[in-house]
Parts: C-alpha cells; structure tokens; sequence
C-alpha cells in the first residue's frame, strides 16, 4: 500500500499545451523509454495500463495536479478536468487544485471554489511555469487561503529543465522566507531540492510542515555516489524520516520502476512505509 504523490494520466485534457516543457523531453528522454510505448497507442488503451498499474502495485492514492498557466504560457489543466477524472476513476485519485498568483483575487476565488465545490485537497504552485519566486508576494495570499482552507501546497523546489524560466524562483532559501511568515502552512517541496538538497534539508529541519517529495527523480540516485541526493538518504532515514513523500511523476518515469528503485534503498520497513504512505496521508491531511 502506497500513496503516489505526483502523477500525470496519459489523457489529452492533462498534456502539455505549452513549448515550454519541450527542454523535458530531452533531459529524461532515458527514463521516459520505458513509458514511449503508450503514448502511441489510443486514449483508451494508454489510460487502461495507466490504471492497471496502480491497481496491480496497489496504490492506496494518486495525486493528479491541475495546472493554471494562462497567464505565462496561455494554457491550464484546469480543476474541473482533474475532479471529474477523480469522480470517474474512484476514491483513489485525489485532486489538486492549480491557480495563478499573476491573477490576484481571481486566484483566491479558484482555489475556494476547487476545495469547496470540486473537493480537491490540496493546491499547486509551479512556481517555474507561473515565473514567480517562491517568496514573490503574489504567492501569499494564496498561502494564507491555504492555511484558512486547511489544505496543502504543492511548491516547486530545485532545478527545472524548462528553460524559459530561471532556477532561482525555486531555491530553498525561498521556502525558508515563506515559513517564516507562514509556519502553520503545510508544503510538500517537490522535486527534492537538487541541487540545493543540503539547503531544501535545512529548510525541512527548521520547519515540521516542510515535506520533501522524492519525485522527478529516481530514487536510486540517494543511494549513489556524487549524485547530489545522498543527504536526503542520511537525513531521510533518521531527522527527517517523518518527512520524506514518495512519488513518481508519471510519465517521466514509471511507477514500477520508482516502487523499485525504493525496494533497492538501505532503508529499514519501517521507514519505508513512513516515506511510502504515512508521511503523504499525514502531509495530505488523510491521517
């Protein structure tokens, strides 16, 4: 039993509209290999192994991402599209809502509307694909509305390969400002903080709502010599081992292939089910 923090179904309504993320494809063109195969076949069929995995690996929840980006790329995954894959797929998924800072109060009012009427649990911030820094004014009232909502957020922390945005927006040290003016916010940092993982550890030690997603990366590399990710299998197996959040990132890699990489880790069972299930369900409010 697991929760899958970070996945994306192989249905039109959540691709990538956007030239953005073009960068993507060439950066994880490897690990992406393994999933190329779907994509060529229908809808139907690529969406029936896409569930057919999270039945056979027996996923407990899925967590499926709504996107805002109208105002930097012209393009959103919006949340009604996400709450009505969830409604059709079972209680399994669970819906995050995306909105856009750049927007103002129209953003408060998506966010409000997607927990309340929608019943997403959580909300999503790119802050590289929304080009706004972590710690950009424009990103707190939507971090108070979270607080008042009592849901999560979804921040992206450390390197993006989209080059049409700069890696500032996402260092630590951001997060760091946020919690300082808003410790009672609860964030899952993903991806995990490379190659700032020492600082995003940092962060995560300083403040108990600071989660740490293992996603878009493999979680072989914490196990790896000069891969950058080895304090984050030191600190998730003794600090931090409450805080640490499984997660795939479907397509860029897939979930048989993350669930293994993580059997491969020198971690006891019992920290394994806490990075597995308990840290998400008690980071996503499911606890």
């Amino acid at each position: 039993m697991y929760i899958d923090f970070s996945s994306k179904p192989p249905t039109p309504e959540f691709q990538d509209k956007g030239s953005h993320m073009a960068n993507y494809n060439r950066v994880y063109q490897a690990t992406k290999g393994a999933v190329s195969a779907a994509r060529e076949q229908s809808d139907a069929s690529a969406l029936a192994q896409y569930l057919d995995a999270y039945e056979r690996t027996g996923a407990k929840h899925v967590v499926l991402k709504g996107r805002d980006l109208e105002s930097t790329y012209g393009f959103k995954v919006s949340n009604e599209d996400v709450a009505a894959f969830c409604t059709r797929h079972g209680p399994r998924f669970i819906g995050y809502a995306g909105v856009d800072p750049n927007k103002g109060m129209a953003a408060i009012r998506d966010l409000e509307h997607a927990v309340r009427n929608l019943g997403m649990r959580g909300c999503n911030l790119p802050c590289f694909e929304l080009k706004l820094a972590i710690n950009d004014p424009r990103m707190y009232p939507v971090y108070a509305k979270c607080i008042e909502l009592d849901v999560p957020v979804v921040l992206h922390c450390g390197v993006n390969f989209s080059v049409s945005s700069p890696i500032r927006n996402s260092h630590p040290q951001l997060l760091d400002d946020v919690m300082v003016h808003f410790p009672e916010l609860r964030v899952i940092a993903a991806p995990p903080g490379w190659p700032w993982v020492q600082e995003l550890i940092a962060v995560a030690w300083r403040h108990k709502n600071v989660f740490i997603a293992l996603a878009a990366v493999r979680p072989k590399y914490l196990a790896t010599a000069n891969s950058g990710y080895e304090p984050l299998l030191q600190y998730g197996t003794s600090i931090l081992k409450d805080r640490i959040i499984f997660g795939s990132a479907f397509p860029l890699m897939p979930v048989e292939q993350a669930l293994d990489d993580l059997d491969s880790l020198p971690i006891s069972d019992d920290v394994k089910r806490k990075w597995l299930h308990d840290n998400a369900a008690r980071a996503l409010g499911l606890a």
